[in-house]
């Protein structure tokens, strides 16, 4: 996928908030070696790792393709590959009213750790969540 897709997708899955990401935006984020790109055909997560850290940044999954196993998998991807650049925790944040994404998260073991208030929106917090990557 390029990158004008990439931004084509994360404007079909987040016109509102977050706000969608450009594909300039993208394309800078891609060009760091601390940041990863995983693809799925209906969908994306890109990733960072900093030391023993990783972040999920964002994942996109179409509209169409959703609860259909596409994020499950972005994100045991990601868990591998962020375990092998040698993180041994995760971190995310996730739109307080997104409860499609929080309960995926939290069915992957995924707990929250904190939330920024008003972050996305007046009334629409940050929720802050955390992994352990060791012995999974």
């Amino acid at each position: 996928m390029t990158s004008d897709l990439l931004a084509d997708l994360h404007l079909r899955c987040f016109a509102t908030h977050p706000r969608p990401w450009s594909a300039a935006e993208i394309e800078d984020l891609l060009a760091s070696h601390l940041n990863f790109l995983l693809i799925r055909p209906q969908g994306f997560l890109i990733g960072r790792t900093v030391a023993d850290e990783a972040e999920l940044l964002t994942v996109a999954v179409s509209p169409e393709a959703r609860r259909q196993g596409v994020a499950r998998s972005l994100l045991s991807e990601f868990r591998d590959t962020a375990r092998m650049r040698g993180a041994t925790e995760a971190f995310l944040e996730v739109a307080s009213d997104n409860a499609g994404a929080r309960a995926l998260y939290l069915s992957e073991g995924w707990a929250d750790v904190g939330q920024r208030r008003n972050y996305y929106a007046p009334g629409i917090d940050a929720v802050l969540m955390r992994q352990g990557l060791q012995g999974q």
